[in-house]
């Protein structure tokens, strides 16, 4: 039986935490990591893993049809697990071109070179082909905002407020429509924040734990009390694995961490933690922080109601932010003193 399996955009933070996992527990599986290597992107990030036999690297654009042709022709995939996306919110709202591209007309590219290799027509798979999936990873912004109350369901209606997560909501659209059209076996997963090792110093809490330890000032968009619910990078790769393995064709997935802070609290938490593992000459890391002008369109509370995986799935989070935040910062202080 063929288990090579395309994952795109696998030297990013998610996706290289998650090919690393997942190798490690289904040795049986042929993976081929496709990323661009933009600046989200290092191989770096998949030092464990550059000699497994079981493991290739492709440099290449997924809005590259051609490309995408010939590849899936060479290695024969029968699945893919799609993380590759412009993800900064920020970059997306000085540069929204990007994303359109990448998340939208790239999603469609693979979505049609999947097709066109695994299906015959609509509803009807080439023999051999009948259990390919293509699994789309996706997130908790496509949603919008929340009020101080309730949670993000996969019911939850659309309302995307930034560039990045109206192309995120289209490219969810695009793969809901190759269920619906073709009886393509997809499966959807939309996570909340994720945070742990290998995650690019523009995000947030890296961004803390650097700037703190370099002495600079901690910014914090606004008055810090936009809240996000925070899910350990590993915990969010067990929820793919279950997902892509034993997910329902055509169904979507929230995975979140039940861990709600706001991002003062975040700041506060990482500096109280820093000033034990790694404390100042004087004072606390806590003077470094700095109130900064927020962005447009900031969205105030994301939080995900995850009982859907859980109860079909058997997906469990291992971490509570508390334990998952020390290990981070581990990580990082290990990284940023060598």
């Amino acid at each position: 039986m063929n288990k090579a399996i395309v994952i795109t955009g696998g030297a990013g933070f998610i996706g290289a935490n998650f090919i690393v996992h997942f190798l490690a527990e289904n040795p049986d599986y042929f993976v081929v990591n496709l990323d661009l290597l933009t600046y989200a992107g290092t191989l770096d990030n998949l030092t464990e893993i550059e000699n497994n036999p079981n493991y290739k690297f492709v440099k290449g654009d997924i809005c590259d049809r051609p490309f995408l042709q010939e590849l899936f022709a060479t290695y024969d995939f029968r699945g893919v697990i799609h993380f590759a996306a412009e993800s900064h919110v920020d970059n997306s709202i000085s540069g929204p071109e990007a994303f359109i591209k990448t998340n939208v007309l790239g999603t469609f590219n693979l979505l049609e070179t999947a097709r066109q290799h695994w299906m015959d027509a609509p509803n009807a798979y080439k023999s051999g082909y009948e259990n390919c999936r293509f699994h789309h990873i996706s997130t908790d912004e496509v949603y919008g905002t929340l009020g101080a109350e309730g949670l993000f369901t996969e019911e939850t209606p659309y309302a995307p407020n930034s560039p990045y997560s109206a192309s995120k909501a289209s490219s969810d659209m695009v793969v809901r429509s190759y269920f619906h059209t073709y009886g393509m076996n997809v499966v959807t997963t939309n996570c909340s924040n994720n945070y742990g090792p290998k995650q690019h110093q523009e995000k947030l809490i890296p961004t803390i734990i650097r700037k703190a330890i370099s002495g600079e000032n901690i910014p914090i968009y606004g008055d810090g009390k936009n809240v996000r619910d925070w899910l350990y990078v590993l915990d969010h790769c067990t929820g793919i694995e279950l997902a892509y393995k034993n997910g329902k064709a055509g169904e979507t997935y929230n995975i979140g961490g039940r861990n709600e802070r706001n991002n003062l609290y975040i700041a506060n938490k990482i500096c109280e933690l820093l000033d034990t593992m790694q404390p100042k000459a004087e004072g606390s890391y806590k003077d470094q922080i700095t109130f900064v002008t927020d962005r447009p369109g900031h969205d105030l509370r994301y939080a995900i109601d995850a009982t859907k995986i859980e109860n079909e799935l058997g997906w469990k989070a291992a971490e509570n932010f508390e334990t998952g935040i020390v290990k981070t910062i581990e990580w990082y202080l290990q990284k940023l003193t060598k």
